[in-house]
């Protein structure tokens, strides 16, 4: 779903990134810095932003480029999902977030949906994985995302409002409230009820 646009400028960015991670020769470094530069100014263009705005994020990447990973907590009470309304857009969406590099997947989510909702909860089932850019999410992101959709059990707690959102509640599917769609669309929930209907479904992926 990405504009081509965008995709090219990633793979530019990607590209730049891998170059100044691995080379040594001052030429090569020259010529990684201006590609980035490029993919900077068409991210800038296509976001309406200013560049050097966009340049500090892509300068704070390190390393050799990879996708960043957000995980979404997939829970149900009296056939009902759980879903938090986020701060920044006051819309709701499945708890979750991105996920900390010293947490496997499954404890990032539990963390997520703790943090977010209040609710204790275990992992039963990873339900997908999906590439944020081929979905209608909207707004668009200057990074690749891959969003990690767990079954989760809740185990304890009890809704809690926290830093990042303002409503925690259970909804019917033909009953979904205002979606942050940045985050969580419509048919993934539909999705989720599929699989907790039928945990025999592989995980879905792309």
């Amino acid at each position: 779903m990405d504009p081509n646009w965008l995709r090219w400028a990633k793979q530019l960015a990607g590209l730049a990134q891998d170059g100044l991670t691995y080379s040594d020769n001052p030429y090569d470094i020259d010529r990684y810095e201006q590609m980035r530069d490029v993919a900077a100014e068409m991210m800038a263009t296509g976001f309406d932003l200013d560049k050097k705005s966009v340049m500090e994020l892509l300068i704070r990447e390190e390393g050799y480029a990879t996708a960043k990973v957000d995980v979404r907590g997939v829970a149900f009470r009296d056939e009902k999902i759980l879903l938090v309304r986020e701060k920044l857009d006051g819309g709701w969406t499945l708890p979750g977030g991105w996920a900390d590099p010293w947490q496997s997947p499954s404890e990032a989510v539990v963390r997520e949906v703790f943090e977010e909702s209040g609710f204790e909860s275990k992992v039963t089932k990873l339900a997908a994985v999906w590439d944020r850019s081929k979905h209608p999410h909207v707004p668009y992101m200057p990074f690749h995302i891959y969003k990690l959709f767990f079954l989760c059990e809740i185990t304890g707690g009890q809704a809690t409002e926290s830093i990042e959102t303002t409503g925690v509640d259970f909804f019917a599917l033909d009953a979904l409230p205002e979606l942050s769609i940045s985050r969580t669309l419509p048919e993934q929930i539909a999705r989720m009820y599929e699989h907790w209907r039928n945990p025999a479904l592989p995980t879905d992926f792309d």
